[in-house]
């Protein structure tokens, strides 16, 4: 347990149970536990993270009585009955916290580490007098997006219409409407969510898993607005690398497969952990591969077809001719395949974690965003960075932007941004980058609540 004096700390971890949520509070509790600090780490009895792991942390399971209701009941039903039920527990263990500190001549702090998904932690922070710090696993770009909203609104100019979609949000800079998250959810709907999700206790800091290389106008924004420290640390599977948390068992028969394969010359496919698209678009997507006439690895996780266990709804012809380009696996080791010198583009759903691995690899991105941030990561990769390619989901054009990213001038181009990005993030995170002083600073600030 970390001490100043004759102080110490308890830092309690609140992660929400979605992957791309999960994998990097685990991360940062792995960072903040070698510098010292005891580490309690609360999560919903779904998707528990593996305690073989995590052997240093004490874990904390909440009871969320969920009962079969998922992200498909509806993002806001979902969170509100994940908060309502995790609350008590986490309450309860806290009083003893409280009352057992009490009794003993040993000074102690409880510092409330929480994911933003987890909103009842801060509220319940508040109530109970503890310094609370948000963990925002997406890009920093979305906490603007959280007053701009309701102002558009407002201002009647959100919903938007179809023929504004494509215009620039003029106090948004480089955003499109159509790049704001929650983009096509009902009005009242987006704005219930807002409210609930934002902290009605104010948080004593923000933790950014990005880097002030890439978001550098919008920290200054967010900065400005929030008047609290911003602590960009990112990307946290670099700067506080942990075992695997993936939730699937990866195929690993991927990589001697990639040992043969030419440099940069594989496209990697995968959208992610919670995506799901139907069999048409599915089937466009194995069409474009196929015809591309280039190496691959595509991901179809089961179930991420509706109606489809797996690749059943693939002509058995098309399947038998891919497989002797390619793979189709249900898992991959992402980090590993995208560190690996045969692969050239990375097709993506765009979340924060894939686009930040894809990022530190230098490995150009084809954009194909569904929900929430991943839109604007989009915009960042092909607008801002410069390295990634809006996508069409149709074989036409999916067989021509594979091969624009991996054989054209174009292709090279990107990556050589992507490098120029890659070698920034590389600075970064190394002694004296900013990533690096940010996570000194972080800890100093603990030190100070």
């Amino acid at each position: 347990m970390a001490e100043h004096g004759r102080r110490r700390w308890q830092l309690v971890l609140i992660s929400s149970p979605l992957h791309g949520h999960m994998t990097p509070m685990l991360q940062l509790g792995s960072y903040l536990q070698s510098k010292g600090f005891s580490i309690i780490f609360a999560h919903s009895e779904l998707n528990p993270p593996d305690p073989s792991n995590h052997p240093d942390f004490i874990l904390l399971p909440l009871p969320d009585n969920l009962s079969g209701i998922g992200i498909s009941s509806g993002i806001n039903q979902f969170l509100k009955v994940l908060n309502e039920n995790c609350r008590p527990h986490l309450e309860k263990h806290l009083i003893q916290m409280i009352n057992t500190q009490k009794e003993t001549s040993e000074k102690e702090s409880i510092v409330i580490i929480y994911d933003s998904l987890m909103f009842f932690a801060g509220n319940l922070a508040g109530d109970l007098g503890l310094p609370s710090i948000i963990l925002r696993s997406s890009c920093a770009a979305i906490l603007p997006s959280y007053w701009i909203i309701p102002q558009l609104h407002q201002e009647g100019r959100f919903p938007v219409q179809d023929s504004f979609l494509q215009e620039m949000i003029p106090e948004f800079h480089p955003f499109r409407y159509k790049d704001l998250p929650f983009i096509g959810l009902p009005i009242q709907e987006v704005l219930d969510l807002i409210a609930m999700i934002s902290p009605k206790t104010p948080a004593s800091a923000y933790i950014c898993n990005t880097l002030e290389c890439l978001e550098q106008s919008t920290l200054t924004q967010i900065r400005h607005h929030y008047q609290v420290p911003i602590f960009t640390i990112g990307p946290l599977h670099k700067t506080s690398p942990t075992p695997s948390t993936s939730f699937l068992e990866e195929d690993t028969s991927c990589i001697p497969w990639l040992d043969k394969q030419s440099p940069k010359s594989v496209i990697y496919v995968s959208l992610g952990s919670l995506a799901t698209i139907d069999a048409k678009i599915a089937t466009e997507m194995a069409w474009g591969i196929a015809n591309s006439n280039q190496p691959f690895i595509w991901v179809v996780r089961p179930g991420s077809v509706h109606g489809c266990d797996w690749i059943e709804f693939l002509p058995e012809d098309l399947v038998s001719e891919m497989k002797v380009r390619g793979m189709i696996v249900k898992w991959a080791p992402q980090k590993d395949v995208l560190a690996h010198s045969a692969v050239g583009g990375f097709w993506s759903h765009c979340g924060w974690n894939s686009t930040l691995e894809s990022i530190c690899e230098g490995i150009p991105m084809l954009c194909q965003p569904f929900s929430i941030d991943q839109m604007m990561n989009a915009r960042y990769l092909s607008y801002v960075w410069k390295m990634g390619l809006e996508m069409v989901v149709e074989r036409g054009e999916i067989k021509s932007a594979i091969r624009r990213v991996l054989v054209s001038k174009e292709g090279e181009e990107m990556r050589r941004r992507a490098m120029e990005i890659e070698e920034q993030v590389r600075v970064a995170v190394t002694h004296g980058g900013s990533s690096r002083n940010s996570m000194n600073d972080l800890v100093e600030f603990i030190l100070s609540l």
